[in-house]
């Protein structure tokens, strides 16, 4: 514990360090997931993933203002399995200049190959590593090689407990923190006696198995409350964290996936983890979602404004500007006003103008203004685009690795 480091930055790849992320407990930040076996396609509907969605996802992100980390968000039907993760990777290199966090079945042989593909990129320390622990109380092979691999490479791990209360855990939500908490800790003493000081994430992930259904939902207030517990256990040791944020267990992009993506939000914002993922989630982690995710960005915007500390200083109280509107006065024509209204968050995508002016502008809904933004961003040109020289650099490198293990 008293070797992990307490906070770090991970980097972006622009130029002037503005897409670089400080992990350290306090700081919250957005990102996608990994590896979805469907895609809501908005022409196609529900289908398996593909190559191609990786990289459209990761171009989408760039331009998301609040999508702060990139994930695959598919696992792509139409790619060689021995070398999945690594074509994952280049996939997102070519779309995004933000940190990914990368998500591999192999142990730590890829992640070698993997930082030297960021660093041909430009950036070695521009990504992650997410793993995983084998409920009840295991740290399997693939788990411990990532674990000092990355240690040596000093690349960020996240490890990411999800015991299952009733069936890889007991039916109690304390135990499952009891259980992911033991966990985490075995695999900090691991990582960190690979080389002391390399960044490690506390994970949370505690689930609860719907007997009925036998799905594991991601919107139980079980769920949430058992990561919030991990979340707290992690800022007792002055760890960065790892949660969840509007992701829906809903099987389309309707009124249940909006309202689950909303009360992710708050509660991603509220429990104060500092990488919130799965945005843009649907079908309880099966299903990605472009359209998802577009109102993911803003839903994560709608909680990142709330989350913001409220000044209590001389400018923020206006006492000057009270008094010299005095009793019954206003302050439309006051020059703070002039000033200042644009720091209050504006909707997008949220509706919140007069009936009269919602139905002259074409009286759309929350689904229909989503779909439109969503064509908007994917039809526009790409706000990042990587050289092709670079691109040939990446496919030799996946070319000539060895098969995954």
């Amino acid at each position: 514990m008293a070797s992990a480091p307490r906070a770090w930055l991970l980097r972006g790849r622009a130029p002037d360090g503005s897409l670089d992320r400080e992990l350290a407990d306090g700081r919250t930040w957005y990102g996608t997931g990994p590896d979805c076996l469907y895609v809501a396609d908005p022409q196609d509907g529900r289908r398996r993933a593909r190559l191609a969605d990786v990289e459209r996802y990761a171009a989408l992100c760039e331009k998301l203002p609040n999508i702060d980390f990139v994930m695959s968000m598919g696992l792509p039907e139409d790619v060689d399995g021995e070398r999945l993760d690594l074509v994952q990777l280049a996939a997102m290199l070519a779309g995004t200049r933000k940190p990914i966090v990368v998500s591999s079945p192999f142990g730590g042989g890829p992640l070698r190959v993997m930082a030297e593909m960021a660093a041909s990129c430009g950036q070695a320390g521009s990504f992650a590593c997410l793993t995983m622990s084998s409920p009840p109380l295991q740290l399997d092979a693939i788990c411990l090689d990532k674990l000092i691999v990355c240690g040596e490479l000093e690349v960020p791990v996240i490890l990411a407990p999800s015991p299952s209360a009733g069936s890889t855990a007991p039916a109690s939500i304390p135990a499952i923190v009891v259980v992911a908490n033991a966990e985490v800790l075995a695999g900090l003493v691991v990582h960190q006696l690979a080389h002391p000081g390399a960044p490690f994430v506390y994970g949370a992930g505690a689930g609860i198995l719907n007997m009925h259904t036998m799905v594991e939902s991601y919107r139980s207030p079980g769920v949430a409350l058992g990561n919030q517990a991990c979340i707290d256990l992690a800022r007792c040791y002055g760890l960065p964290s790892w949660a969840y944020a509007c992701d829906s267990d809903s099987k389309l992009f309707d009124e249940q996936a909006a309202a689950e993506a909303a009360m992710g939000a708050i509660l991603g914002e509220l429990c104060r983890a500092t990488l919130l993922h799965d945005v843009g989630y649907l079908e309880s982690g099966l299903q990605s979602s472009y359209e998802a995710l577009v109102l993911g960005d803003e839903l994560a915007g709608y909680a990142r404004a709330f989350g913001e500390e409220l000044p209590v200083d001389d400018e923020a109280l206006a006492l000057d500007e009270i008094m010299l509107a005095g009793p019954g006065g206003n302050h439309l024509g006051r020059p703070m006003t002039r000033t200042r209204y644009r720091r209050f968050r504006q909707s997008g995508l949220l509706d919140q103008s007069a009936y009269t002016r919602w139905r002259a502008a074409g009286a759309t809904t929350l689904a229909q203004r989503v779909a439109a933004r969503t064509k908007e961003l994917l039809e526009s040109a790409p706000t990042f685009t990587l050289d092709q020289t670079t691109r040939r650099r990446l496919g030799d490198l996946v070319a000539q690795a060895p098969p995954g293990r």
